[in-house]
């Protein structure tokens, strides 16, 4: 895995000097037009971005987003292959709400998948999860060869690099400034309540 990662650094600092600015798209969810919007910047292989995930996402959804307050969005961040494989994975031919469920369990199943250093092994853990989400192995195997995919990813990463000078993962942005309290619900909830 260190090896993947140092090939990736290097592929990002590539990147960086070559790369025109991300156009596509970030996955979102809830109003466009809301007073609020929650940007997180998370690898899928972070453990404390499955945190955040699990302790907030899913209260915030409930009390915030559905109820059209908030706008959440998943900015991938991956700090390796795995993280982007996975975020690939996610991309592959579902609709919005089931992309966001197959975030939810990649997130709960976290500790099974992302482990080790063997990629193809990986992916397979991945793909295993996207099977119950009605994706097929042929069609996850053909998003994984996607460059365009990954390549959107990682401009995007990029971009986010620089905007908002992202130095550890998830970093949180409510209404473009940077959230830096605990990461349990009462204390996301009390600024979410603020900007509202």
């Amino acid at each position: 895995m260190k090896e993947i990662n140092k090939f990736l650094n290097i592929f990002f600092l590539v990147f960086i000097v070559f790369v025109v600015p991300a156009k596509g798209k970030i996955l979102s969810i809830g109003n466009n037009n809301a007073k609020v919007t929650v940007k997180v910047f998370s690898s899928l292989t972070c453990p404390h971005c499955a945190t955040f995930h699990n302790a907030i996402f899913n209260n915030l959804k409930k009390d915030y987003i559905d109820k059209g307050l908030v706008k959440f969005e998943h900015h991938a961040f991956p700090l390796d292959l795995a993280a982007l494989n996975a975020e690939v994975v996610i991309r592959c031919q579902l609709n919005n709400e089931k992309k966001f469920r197959l975030l939810d369990e990649i997130y709960n199943k976290q500790k099974l998948w992302a482990i080790g250093s063997d990629i193809n092994k990986i992916n397979e853990l991945i793909k295993k999860i996207g099977l119950e989400f009605d994706l097929s192995n042929e069609e996850m195997d053909i998003c994984l060869k996607n460059d365009a995919v990954q390549d959107e990813i990682l401009e995007q990463r990029i971009e986010a690099q620089k905007k908002y000078k992202i130095e550890s993962t998830p970093t949180i942005i409510i209404n473009e400034k940077k959230y830096t309290s605990k990461i349990d619900y009462k204390s996301f909830k009390k600024i979410i309540d603020k900007n509202l």
